[in-house]
């Protein structure tokens, strides 16, 4: 074993005594109010009213989770949840022999919403501030696009944070001077920790688009910001994949025998990235 690797074995959360706030939800909410601050000082920028971000909160936040969820239920966990579909809106899982949630509560465990997919927040967000851009702010969609990509970034950052916390969709055993022992897991060999390998890598790159919105004229170029962050990204998200556990067993070899489910989702998203960088603009 690597003697420069660590052992992981981190609390659940705050203890508060008759409730336990996880890592993850504290991830989540910093994401939120770090990212309203920063939006905040964009909108003054931008001459737009801080009155509407208000509703861009709440159409992100709410889009966020629908997508996340849907894209773990479809693109990812479809073979269980097609025959569990109560448990794709419930926060409950059935146990073994329960025939029915209401005539049988006890059949039911109480287990939150699990299983959140990045791609699926990309597709709900997006469609959600369509009708931002069209209802609230009543400006050209890849203006917000362009503004949301910068925070986006960052919300990245703090969710693989949080899944480091949580020790889950870790990385492939490792020989390295990185590697990292998921003790609460149930892992004994050093593993990549592939949440801060994305974590730092969406960190850089929020702070690469919110240089290029201050000190460089890429605003005024529609569709360019959006562009950079989709495709540095998933291109990221696409390498380090290499390094990562399969998340869906008899699917982590989809194309070509190497490539998983997350890289084939990640390949569109990376292409229509390229092209609001190098279109043409009036």
């Amino acid at each position: 074993m690597n003697f420069l690797s660590v052992v992981w074995d981190p609390s659940l959360g705050i203890d508060l005594g008759v409730y336990v706030i996880r890592w993850y939800s504290i991830m989540f909410v910093l994401t939120f109010v770090l990212g309203l601050r920063l939006m905040k000082k964009i909108f003054i920028k931008d001459a737009i009213a801080v009155e509407k971000l208000d509703a861009l909160f709440m159409y992100t936040f709410v889009s966020m989770l629908i997508g996340m969820r849907l894209g773990d239920v479809f693109f990812y966990s479809w073979d269980y949840y097609q025959h569990h579909l109560l448990e794709i809106i419930l926060p409950f899982k059935e146990r073994e022999g329960a025939t029915a949630l209401f005539g049988m509560i006890k059949g039911w465990k109480f287990t939150g919403y699990t299983g959140f997919a990045s791609h699926g927040a990309a597709i709900g967000i997006i469609l959600a501030l369509y009708f931002y851009s069209k209802k609230i702010l009543q400006k050209p969609f890849l203006f917000i696009l362009d503004r949301m990509g910068i925070m986006v970034a960052l919300a990245g950052f703090f969710i693989r944070m949080g899944n480091f916390f949580n020790s889950e969709i870790y990385g492939k055993p490792t020989g390295s001077n990185f590697g990292v022992i998921f003790k609460s897991a149930g892992e004994t060999v050093p593993r990549h920790a592939t949440q801060l390998y994305e974590a730092f890598s969406y960190l850089l790159l929020f702070f690469v688009l919110w240089r290029l919105y201050w000190k460089t004229n890429a605003k005024e170029k529609p569709g360019y910001l959006f562009g950079v962050f989709f495709a540095v990204l998933w291109s990221l998200r696409f390498v380090i994949e290499f390094l990562k556990e399969p998340q869906v067993d008899g699917r982590e070899d989809w194309v070509f025998n190497s490539l998983n489910t997350g890289q084939v989702l990640s390949i569109p998203l990376v292409l229509i990235g390229l092209y609001f960088i190098f279109r043409k603009r009036k």
